[in-house]
């Protein structure tokens, strides 16, 4: 069974878009940062790519976006278990605009499984999904602009001058690339605070067949 919910119509859904508004400002008032909409679509956008560049179908990569856009709309409800939060409540969206079961069901897979905590890489979509949102590191994400009140995690992801993600030539590797500002931010500091991250990663690579690199400075860590 064919759907018509495509990736524009859900960026585009202000149902959706209102419930990606809210639950970053949640997270603004805990202190969290950026979780609105340049995450989401970056998201979006770098798991549908990875999943198209790896030879996957062009409906599955749609799914992998559709994913990506929804993934954190849980945090309005409470940012611990927000994962299964977001899952049940994309359920109920997707679900409402006829979308087929066997579509529904990996998207809320996906989204049900990209918190570090408790998430595992369990279809395609999940690990693109995984991989997306975990190297989604940039000094952009950062609200606060005090340095003088930086805590670590403003830290690491302020640190970060450049972040880019991509296949390697044979396509054998996902690899991270970050040059990150020593005098913020030391690499120690980054591997306490996004460690289990890049292991999921790792993991979310491997069940794509891939290896999964990170480069800090031009030196291969990971």
């Amino acid at each position: 069974m064919s759907s018509n919910v495509t990736y524009q119509y859900i960026k585009e859904n202000r149902d959706i878009q209102e419930y990606i508004r809210r639950a970053d400002k949640e997270l603004e008032a805990l202190g969290y940062t950026e979780h609105s909409f340049a995450h989401v679509e970056k998201v979006a956008h770098t798991a549908g790519d990875l999943l198209a560049e790896l030879g996957y179908d062009e409906r599955t990569a749609e799914l992998a976006r559709i994913a990506g856009m929804m993934h954190d709309i849980g945090n309005i409800i409470n940012r611990i278990d927000h994962a299964q939060s977001g899952a049940v409540m994309a359920f109920r969206l997707l679900d409402n605009m006829n979308m087929p079961a066997s579509e529904i069901s990996q998207i809320i897979s996906a989204i049900g499984n990209h918190d570090e905590s408790t998430g595992q890489p369990l279809n395609p979509i999940s690990a693109a999904l995984i991989i997306a949102d975990k190297t989604d590191v940039r000094r952009s994400r950062v609200r606060n602009t005090d340095l003088i009140t930086f805590d670590i995690h403003d830290r690491v992801n302020y640190a970060v001058e450049h972040s880019e993600v991509h296949l390697n030539e044979d396509k054998t590797a996902i690899v991270l690339e970050l040059r990150i500002d020593p005098e913020i931010s030391s690499v120690a500091e980054y591997f306490e605070i996004f460690l289990n991250r890049m292991l999921l990663c790792k993991k979310s690579a491997q069940f794509l067949k891939l290896r999964f690199e990170l480069i800090i400075n031009g030196t291969s860590v990971l």
